[in-house]
């Protein structure tokens, strides 16, 4: 495993322009970042800096965010996929994110649940087309996102397996599960194959692991153990200045 630091967050006090966060993370000792939506981004700096560091990107959203469980909303989803893919070619092609929007009032869940795979079927052949995989992210609804639609990793996951495409994975956030007061192993034990990238934040907070109640040693310990060796992305609200916030989260995490 390795870190991806959120230069969404991090590097942000020291590099207002975006691409420079970069270059940051590259002294930092850092080989691979991410953010968040990417039309506010001067992508054509990023790939740049990119190209100059040779840090690899590891994931940003599908841009602009649409509901996956409102039909109304497929098409515009469906159009943000298409403009994602074409705007991941660009930086290297990493995965795009996507969450599932709230919950519709007044509608089953087995109805918002067939809207959701309806669009997502539709958007992993996208995805396919274009040899880049998307990632679905289940949110927490206590804290930051109430209402939310998906928020269950398992429910996430059987969504993801009833599709069954290559291109189409999990986002798991440890914040967001730890949370909801998931357990690692009952979730992905088993299906840690569906799992493409893992974000940490420390709950309470959503800061640097170190900050608060989760014992960062055991929980990548138990992420090992089910098999994931992949990226770390470092998705957090520093409370320090980031060289110093990303020097305690690398302690805290052995990373």
């Amino acid at each position: 495993m390795y870190p991806s630091a959120c230069i969404e967050w991090l590097f942000e006090d020291d590099c207002p322009d975006f691409a420079d966060r970069i270059r940051a993370a590259k002294a930092a000792g850092l080989s691979h970042v991410e953010f968040h939506l990417w039309r506010d981004k001067p992508l054509d700096k990023v790939a740049q800096a990119l190209r100059e560091t040779g840090v690899t990107l590891t994931s940003f959203c599908v841009d602009p965010r649409r509901s996956l469980v409102d039909p109304a909303q497929h098409g515009e989803f469906i159009e943000a996929v298409r403009d994602s893919l074409v705007a991941s070619q660009q930086v290297g092609s990493p995965p795009l994110i996507v969450a599932s929007g709230f919950t519709r009032e007044g509608v089953s869940r087995a109805e918002q649940r067939a809207a959701a795979i309806k669009a997502l079927t539709e958007a992993a052949g996208l995805a396919e087309a274009a040899g880049i995989e998307l990632l679905v992210e289940p949110l927490n609804t206590r804290i930051d996102h109430p209402g939310m639609f998906l928020h269950d990793t398992r429910e996430t996951l059987d969504i993801i397996e009833a599709i069954g495409s290559p291109h189409l994975k999990l986002l798991f956030d440890v914040y967001h599960s730890s949370v909801m007061d998931e357990s690692l192993e009952e979730v992905l034990a088993g299906r840690m194959h569906l799992v493409r990238h893992v974000q940490i934040a420390d709950l309470p907070g959503r800061n640097e692991p170190g900050t608060g109640q989760l014992d960062w040693s055991d929980l990548l310990q138990r992420l090992k153990a089910l098999g994931y060796q992949q990226a770390i992305g470092l998705e957090y609200k520093p409370t320090l200045p980031s060289l110093q916030s990303l020097a305690s989260a690398r302690q805290a995490t052995g990373l």
